[in-house]
């Protein structure tokens, strides 16, 4: 070993060093923003909030791989400090699309974040001058919301509600209902709340209250309901009002069924965890979601293979244009499935899902046509059940009007993942060694493969991987915070790359 290597080694833990008390540094500057101004700090579309510092530190490294930009945590820390010393609102604010900006605007290129103190922070205060409206509240009155049911996407939006709940003036879970169960039934549902063989442990507290029958989740009292139907529930006994119910239960998918839930004392609005039938709307939070508001009182937020789709679909349908294609999802196996080999009403599926891959039938395509009219028709698609609990991938074979490259076709999807009405939907990846297991917990509705890309002219193959449980969970929250008017605006408002 030469001395400089010994020299080189030791300047390699400096620097790693200085990017560990960066991110350590940052850690309360962001839960400050978050408790105190509502403001979600991201680094190119990942939220920071409750990240821990080496966390922050593997955000910053995946950026520089998938996004292809230099920032490390030394330089999105001088950006995060000059937000702290704004009196700022409620807003998504992307440190990394700001480190970006300034090195445009300082002509740093790709080196080090450059320029003092001073000149940084008037450049921040300049790009979010917008929100510097002091601590204020998006909604006079927290929206209560109901889950009706709580089983995988139940508990998985419980957990997201209670990370969000932030000072308590937005989103906040009131209730629970489920059906009657045995005498530790409240002790149960909070140890599945706790503990999940797939996301891990719940990054909270979770205590159960028997006198009132609740569980009180990071401070929150969440009331257990027990109800063998809708009509069976009175809200306003618990205080609440106007509430959001989600069903999760699958149970009801018409209007007639889901009407139920609106039709009793403290309900206001219905949105389903599955595709609805008939006239029912389908919503894919970032395509279809404007006007969802005014769309009625029941709703769906189709399915998680809708949601993955469909904003890249989209995307490339409005610069590429689709003629015709074939989706093919595929997808982990789900609790409709049997463990083993037992009578199941619909084909194949009776056979035992850690044992095999099981083709099968998916709504997803014909739910296309109800997010995005243009592409009626054009699709067709099918589905595999494999033997793995979670993270599914869709592969979409499309032709297209005109010819396209490989490397222009995933720049093209690489910045729709950045910027525009999609950012928060398209997540981005750039490694030819990722496998499903690296998109757990993935926030995204779904994940471009791009090193898995095909181009043959207009013939193009795309792969999309997605959470199928956590991703799509993300989009039904989001889909309630549409309804409940709460959603916040992003900063800056245009990627830049250098």
């Amino acid at each position: 070993m030469t001395q400089q290597s010994l020299d080189q080694a030791e300047q390699t833990l400096h620097e790693w060093s200085q990017q560990q008390r960066s991110a350590e540094a940052m850690v309360p500057i962001i839960g400050e923003l978050y408790r105190e101004h509502g403001i979600i700090v991201t680094l190119f579309g990942n939220s920071l909030v409750n990240k821990s510092p080496l966390e922050i530190i593997e955000l910053h490294r995946l950026a520089r791989v998938n996004v292809d930009d230099a920032t490390n945590v030394s330089d999105t820390f001088p950006i995060l400090a000059a937000m702290a010393e704004l009196d700022l609102g409620p807003a998504r604010i992307d440190a990394g699309n700001l480190v970006s900006q300034w090195r445009v605007r300082s002509g740093a290129g790709d080196s080090v974040l450059v320029g003092d103190s001073a000149s940084v922070g008037d450049f921040v205060r300049d790009e979010l001058a917008g929100i510097a409206t002091g601590k204020t509240s998006i909604r006079p009155n927290p929206q209560d919301v109901v889950l009706y049911g709580f089983g995988r996407i139940g508990r998985l939006v419980a957990r997201i509600l209670a990370g969000k709940t932030g000072r308590g003036d937005n989103l906040r879970l009131r209730a629970i209902v489920v059906r009657p169960g045995g005498d530790d039934d409240l002790a149960k549902r909070a140890s599945l709340l706790r503990r999940d063989s797939i996301h891990g442990p719940f990054s909270g507290e979770v205590l159960v209250d028997d006198a009132e029958n609740a569980l009180i989740i990071n401070g929150n009292v969440v009331y257990v309901i027990y109800a063998n139907g809708p009509e069976d529930v009175d809200y306003t006994k618990y205080g609440i009002r106007d509430a959001i119910v989600v069903d999760n239960t699958g149970k009801w998918r018409t209007r007639e069924g889901l009407s139920k839930h609106v039709a009793v004392a403290g309900a206001s609005k219905v949105i389903l965890t599955a595709p609805a039938k008939g006239d029912i709307p389908n919503i894919v939070y970032g395509v279809n979601h404007h006007g969802m508001v005014e769309a009625g009182d029941v709703l769906s937020a189709a399915s998680c293979t809708t949601n993955a789709i469909v904003p890249v679909l989209k995307a490339v349908h409005d610069e590429y244009a689709i003629n015709n294609g074939h989706v093919e999802s595929i997808h982990a196996f789900t609790n409709d499935q049997n463990l083993i080999d037992n009578y199941h009403r619909k084909a194949r599926r009776g056979r035992a899902a850690p044992l095999n891959m099981v083709v099968t039938e998916t709504g997803a395509v014909k739910a296309v046509a109800k997010c995005l009219p243009e592409l009626a028709g054009k699709l067709t698609g099918n589905a595999i059940r494999v033997p793995t609990p979670n993270v599914s991938l869709a592969v979409m074979s499309l032709n297209l009007e005109q010819a396209v490259s490989k490397g222009s076709l995933n720049d093209y999807l690489r910045k729709a993942s950045l910027e525009g009405d999609l950012q928060n939907q398209i997540d981005f990846a750039n490694s030819t060694e990722v496998v499903s297991s690296d998109f757990v917990g993935n926030r995204f509705a779904g994940i471009v493969d791009a090193q898995a890309t095909l181009v043959q002219g207009n013939q193009v193959v795309l792969y999309v991987w997605y959470d199928n449980e956590f991703g799509y969970s993300r989009q039904v929250v989001r889909c309630l915070e549409e309804l409940a008017g709460i959603v916040m605006p992003n900063f800056p408002k245009r990627a830049v790359r250098v």
